[in-house]
């Protein structure tokens, strides 16, 4: 593999491999007021599966675009390699007029008609084969376009595919989880090379060897796919943090000396101060994005009585399938609930019935008085491009304050960004912005439709990390298998049959079912198999816990071990680079220090067998 990236220090990494697809050296571009990448170097041959990560804003769209040659750089020059061939799925792609079949297929070719027509199937959408692409939704019209660029590699890649370079921009957006299975195994299968935005952690983990991060304008390259990603940026952000801990004690020894006075200094050299000067004055470069922050104080109390439905079904019309019939559901105050299912099985619709902006065919839907209710759909709020970020979080009807700065920082909107007009925001910033207009609600019920579109890994794991300690209700549709098993407790499954299970113990409970009943789609299978029977009953009886405390009791003991163990971990890696930076002379602070180490290690210990209690107990 050959993966070439040069930080602004120059500093490179290069590992050589088979056929050379792409050359880019020396890239940069910008937009108004913000440098996106400079002084990037990337080679690509046939073999390579290259994951391409950054902060939304960072520029990773641009520099697939003029990786692909869509675009222009303002510096460097891109060289495809001799006899390569480079098919890409940009996120601004659009189709041509006539119909699906036509825009994937261009110019015929009957012999590759069972390829088509497998690939439709595959990604959902067969049925739309005859339809006009002026009548799709934005879902389906990029899944019909990451078909026509899966089409253009060849027939199950292709005899000649070790020489095409395949480029997605996010190609799991709108695909439900055994689509996004389906794809693993045919990109798995590709022998060319392969760059890939995404921000599926399993597709990262599964597919790439080697992660390309953009970071404030520079280029880091790590080995191992995602996991190898966060070590080698944890490992970064780690010297940095020593770096900066070295600094300071440098800088207050440098202020005493300047803090004597003119006459102590005559007799010092001009660059002693220029140094001093520069120590005190400068700033190492920290981690983009770190800190917690307080941010559920003003989420109001919810009482018992959250959203009931009862034998609630809908329809879109009398002459229409129901997408859902009989479903009775009651949510509880601390609910954790995900809603999975195909493409087209009614989750959005259900998430709108819980959120009262339809009314159902039959049934009703109870909402308790203390609900303060939000929902986040894939459309999200409409922005005026000139109104400034801050502006629109705090609202038409008061000033931003404290509050809504501390919700803009933890969702990486710091500094300048806050007072940027929204125009000036990729469309990975404005998603994100779209979310915090949503929790700037102060919403004790949550209802989320497909949230980690667009959004990169790190407002991911914020958000993540956010819904964890959030003392309200959420619901969430999704099909990102990490966002799922990271934040709701059971799923309500949703089947083309019409019926709604509520399966407990989570996503991962879930998959493991319907493998150990085979009601999976394999990735060789030609036809979509049936469902497997379901009850119709939401609320199944909940599973025997050990004596004594309920299931969700050792779920919230459990939750709150993690705490505990994450504020332990973050103490102790404080610890080690405050030890690290201390002054080897110093005997008494390098005691203390290792004593505090070895107290938060000996808590840590304690914490973890803690927390295998509980799981045992849970299993048992």
């Amino acid at each position: 593999m050959t993966a070439t990236a040069w930080d602004c220090a120059g500093h490179g990494v290069s590992v050589t491999g088979a056929m050379i697809l792409l050359q880019a050296s020396d890239l940069a571009a910008s937009r108004p007021g913000r440098q996106l990448f400079h002084d990037v170097s990337v080679t690509v041959s046939s073999g390579d599966r290259l994951g391409l990560v950054g902060i939304n804003g960072t520029g990773k769209s641009t520099l697939l675009r003029v990786l692909a040659g869509r675009s222009e750089p303002e510096a460097g020059a891109v060289r495809q390699g001799r006899g390569s061939r480079v098919v890409m799925l940009d996120q601004a792609d659009d189709l041509p007029a006539g119909t699906v079949r036509a825009a994937v297929a261009p110019g015929g070719h009957p012999e590759r008609e069972w390829e088509v027509d497998a690939i439709l199937h595959r990604l959902g959408i067969d049925d739309l084969a005859e339809v006009d692409t002026s009548r799709l939704s934005g879902g389906q019209t990029k899944r019909v376009a990451l078909a026509r660029a899966l089409v253009e590699v060849g027939p199950g890649g292709g005899p000649d595919d070790d020489s095409v370079l395949l480029i997605l921009d996010e190609p799991t957006n709108h695909l439900d989880i055994d689509a996004i299975a389906w794809l693993e195994e045919r990109l798995a299968a590709h022998r060319g090379g392969l760059i890939l935005v995404t921000h599926d952690r399993h597709v990262l983990d599964r597919l790439t060897t080697r992660i390309l991060e953009l970071d404030r304008g520079g280029a880091y390259v790590h080995d191992g796919g995602y996991a190898g990603y966060l070590e080698g940026r944890q490992e970064r952000e780690t010297r940095a943090a020593t770096a900066e801990s070295v600094r300071r004690n440098l800088a207050r020894k440098e202020l005493a000396w300047l803090r004597r006075g003119a006459p102590a200094r005559t007799s010092k050299p001009k660059a002693r101060i220029a140094t001093a000067t520069a120590l005190v004055t400068g700033k190492a470069q920290a981690a983009a994005r770190t800190g917690e922050l307080p941010l559920h104080a003003e989420t109001p109390r919810l009482g018992d009585r959250v959203v009931e439905l009862h034998g609630v079904g809908h329809r879109y019309g009398t002459d229409t399938p129901w997408l859902f019939r009989g479903v009775d559901l009651m949510l509880d105050p601390r609910e954790r609930l995900g809603i999975v299912g195909p493409n087209g099985a009614g989750k959005s619709t259900f998430l709108r019935v819980l959120a009262g902006t339809i009314s159902p065919e039959e049934g009703s839907v109870v909402t308790g008085a203390t609900v303060s209710l939000a929902l986040w759909d894939q459309l999200g709020a409409d922005l005026d491009p000139n109104q400034r970020v801050r502006d629109a979080v705090a609202g038409p009807t008061r000033t931003a304050d404290w509050s809504d700065s501390a919700l803009l920082e933890r969702f990486w909107f710091d500094g300048d960004a806050q007072w940027a007009p929204i125009g000036s925001l990729s469309g990975g910033e404005r998603r994100r912005l779209q979310l915090l207009l949503t929790l700037a609600q102060r919403p004790n019920v949550l209802l989320l439709d497909e949230p980690t579109n667009d959004l990169d890994l790190d407002t991911l794991r914020s958000l993540e990390d956010f819904l964890e300690e959030w003392p309200g209700a959420l619901v969430v549709v999704s099909h990102d298998r990490a966002f799922l098993e990271r934040t709701v407790a059971d799923v309500l499954v949703i089947d083309e049959a019409h019926d709604a299970e509520r399966v407990p113990g989570g996503y991962a409970a879930w998959e493991a079912a319907r493998r150990s009943t085979g009601s999976t789609r394999s990735a060789s299978a030609s036809v979509r198999p049936a469902s497997a029977p379901k009850k119709k009953a939401a609320n199944p009886p909940p599973k025997a816990a050990a004596p004594g405390r309920s299931a969700s009791t050792l779920r919230f003991l459990t939750k709150d071990v993690e705490k505990r163990m994450r504020s332990l971990e973050r103490r102790r890696e404080t610890l080690t680079v405050e030890l690290a930076a201390a002054d080897p002379s110093d005997h008494l602070a390098l005691a203390e220090a290792g004593r505090q180490l070895a107290e938060v290690d000996a808590e840590l210990a304690a914490a973890e067998d803690e927390w295998l209690a509980l799981a045992e107990e849970a299993e048992g």
